[in-house]
Protein backbone atom coordinates (compact mmCIF):
# COMPACT_ATOMS: atom_id res chain seq x y z
CA UNK A 1 0.00 0.00 0.00
CA UNK A 2 1.58 3.35 -1.05
CA UNK A 3 3.00 5.57 1.58
CA UNK A 4 2.95 2.41 4.74
CA UNK A 5 5.24 3.17 6.90
CA UNK A 6 7.58 0.21 7.66
CA UNK A 7 10.66 -0.35 9.91
CA UNK A 8 12.55 -3.35 9.24
CA UNK A 9 14.83 -4.55 12.22
CA UNK A 10 17.26 -7.42 11.50
CA UNK A 11 20.96 -7.93 12.47
CA UNK A 12 21.82 -9.34 8.61
CA UNK A 13 22.72 -5.95 7.05
CA UNK A 14 22.16 -7.38 3.33
CA UNK A 15 19.21 -8.46 3.83
CA UNK A 16 17.76 -5.49 5.31
CA UNK A 17 19.09 -3.22 2.83
CA UNK A 18 18.00 -5.55 0.08
CA UNK A 19 14.29 -5.97 1.19
CA UNK A 20 14.30 -2.43 1.49
CA UNK A 21 14.84 -1.61 -1.96
CA UNK A 22 12.62 -4.25 -3.03
CA UNK A 23 9.77 -2.54 -0.79
CA UNK A 24 10.57 0.66 -1.75
CA UNK A 25 10.45 -0.21 -5.46
CA UNK A 26 6.47 -1.25 -4.37
CA UNK A 27 5.90 2.03 -2.98
CA UNK A 28 6.19 1.78 1.11
CA UNK A 29 8.40 3.79 3.08
CA UNK A 30 11.02 1.62 4.89
CA UNK A 31 13.35 2.03 7.98
CA UNK A 32 16.08 -0.29 8.50
CA UNK A 33 17.57 -0.73 11.60
CA UNK A 34 20.27 -3.66 12.63
CA UNK A 35 19.02 -4.40 16.63
CA UNK A 36 16.19 -4.61 18.85
CA UNK A 37 17.81 -1.45 20.67
CA UNK A 38 17.66 0.55 17.47
CA UNK A 39 13.84 -0.43 17.11
CA UNK A 40 13.22 0.69 19.95
CA UNK A 41 14.78 4.26 19.49
CA UNK A 42 13.09 4.77 16.19
CA UNK A 43 9.60 3.50 17.14
CA UNK A 44 10.19 6.39 19.73
CA UNK A 45 10.59 8.51 17.26
CA UNK A 46 8.40 8.09 14.41
CA UNK A 47 5.29 6.53 13.64
CA UNK A 48 5.49 2.79 11.66
CA UNK A 49 2.64 1.16 10.64
CA UNK A 50 4.46 -2.35 10.33
CA UNK A 51 7.42 -3.76 11.58
CA UNK A 52 9.14 -6.64 10.58
CA UNK A 53 11.34 -8.07 13.55
CA UNK A 54 13.60 -10.96 13.54
CA UNK A 55 13.34 -13.10 16.42
CA UNK A 56 17.39 -14.00 16.52
CA UNK A 57 19.33 -10.75 17.10
CA UNK A 58 22.64 -9.99 19.14
CA UNK A 59 22.16 -8.25 22.22
CA UNK A 60 18.30 -7.38 22.33
CA UNK A 61 16.03 -10.05 20.75
CA UNK A 62 13.21 -10.24 19.02
CA UNK A 63 11.37 -11.41 21.71
CA UNK A 64 12.65 -9.06 24.59
CA UNK A 65 11.93 -6.23 21.68
CA UNK A 66 8.56 -7.43 21.46
CA UNK A 67 7.88 -7.07 25.20
CA UNK A 68 9.81 -3.45 25.23
CA UNK A 69 7.13 -2.31 22.64
CA UNK A 70 4.38 -4.12 23.89
CA UNK A 71 5.65 -2.13 27.50
CA UNK A 72 5.89 0.84 26.19
CA UNK A 73 2.23 0.35 24.49
CA UNK A 74 3.63 1.54 21.18
CA UNK A 75 0.96 0.87 18.88
CA UNK A 76 2.15 -0.93 15.31
CA UNK A 77 1.39 -4.27 13.82
CA UNK A 78 4.35 -6.57 13.89
CA UNK A 79 4.95 -9.44 11.76
CA UNK A 80 8.46 -11.51 13.22
CA UNK A 81 10.83 -13.58 11.01
CA UNK A 82 12.03 -16.62 11.83
CA UNK A 83 14.78 -18.92 10.57
CA UNK A 84 14.41 -22.55 10.98
CA UNK A 85 13.48 -24.35 14.19
CA UNK A 86 12.29 -21.12 15.51
CA UNK A 87 8.92 -21.92 14.94
CA UNK A 88 7.85 -22.18 19.09
CA UNK A 89 9.78 -18.86 19.30
CA UNK A 90 7.30 -17.42 16.34
CA UNK A 91 4.23 -18.67 18.43
CA UNK A 92 5.55 -16.80 21.69
CA UNK A 93 5.74 -13.66 19.68
CA UNK A 94 2.47 -13.84 18.50
CA UNK A 95 0.75 -14.71 22.08
CA UNK A 96 2.73 -11.47 22.82
CA UNK A 97 0.74 -9.52 20.94
CA UNK A 98 2.94 -10.34 16.97
CA UNK A 99 0.18 -10.24 14.14
CA UNK A 100 2.03 -12.88 12.32
CA UNK A 101 5.21 -14.43 11.10
CA UNK A 102 7.56 -15.31 8.26
CA UNK A 103 10.14 -18.01 7.71
CA UNK A 104 13.40 -16.98 6.38
CA UNK A 105 14.40 -16.67 3.60
CA UNK A 106 11.30 -14.96 2.78
CA UNK A 107 10.36 -14.41 -0.60
CA UNK A 108 8.86 -10.34 -1.18
CA UNK A 109 5.39 -11.52 -2.61
CA UNK A 110 4.35 -13.24 0.45
CA UNK A 111 6.07 -10.35 2.52
CA UNK A 112 4.20 -7.43 1.30
CA UNK A 113 0.99 -9.95 1.35
CA UNK A 114 1.50 -10.43 5.22
CA UNK A 115 2.10 -6.39 5.03
CA UNK A 116 -1.06 -5.39 3.75
CA UNK A 117 -2.83 -8.14 6.17
CA UNK A 118 -1.35 -6.38 8.72
CA UNK A 119 -2.24 -2.97 7.67
CA UNK A 120 -5.87 -3.74 7.46
CA UNK A 121 -5.74 -5.82 10.90
CA UNK A 122 -4.41 -2.19 12.16
CA UNK A 123 -6.83 -0.14 10.80
CA UNK A 124 -9.62 -2.21 11.70
CA UNK A 125 -8.53 -2.10 15.51
CA UNK A 126 -7.73 1.87 15.08
CA UNK A 127 -11.89 1.99 13.93
CA UNK A 128 -12.39 0.34 16.72
CA UNK A 129 -13.99 2.15 19.98
CA UNK A 130 -11.56 1.84 22.63
CA UNK A 131 -13.18 1.17 25.68
CA UNK A 132 -11.70 4.49 27.03
CA UNK A 133 -14.23 5.95 24.55
CA UNK A 134 -16.82 4.18 24.89
CA UNK A 135 -17.19 5.13 28.45
CA UNK A 136 -16.27 9.07 27.70
CA UNK A 137 -19.08 8.69 25.33
CA UNK A 138 -21.77 7.16 28.01
CA UNK A 139 -20.70 9.89 30.68
CA UNK A 140 -21.06 12.51 28.17
CA UNK A 141 -24.30 11.03 27.36
CA UNK A 142 -25.72 11.48 31.29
Amino acid sequence: MKGTRVLLVDDEVDLTDSTKTLLENRGYEVTAVNSGDSAIKTLGQERYDVMVLDLKMPGMDGISTLKEIKKLQISTQILVLTGHGAINTALEAIELGAYDYLTKPCDIDELTEKLEDAIKKGESDNKKPSLFRALNNVIRKK
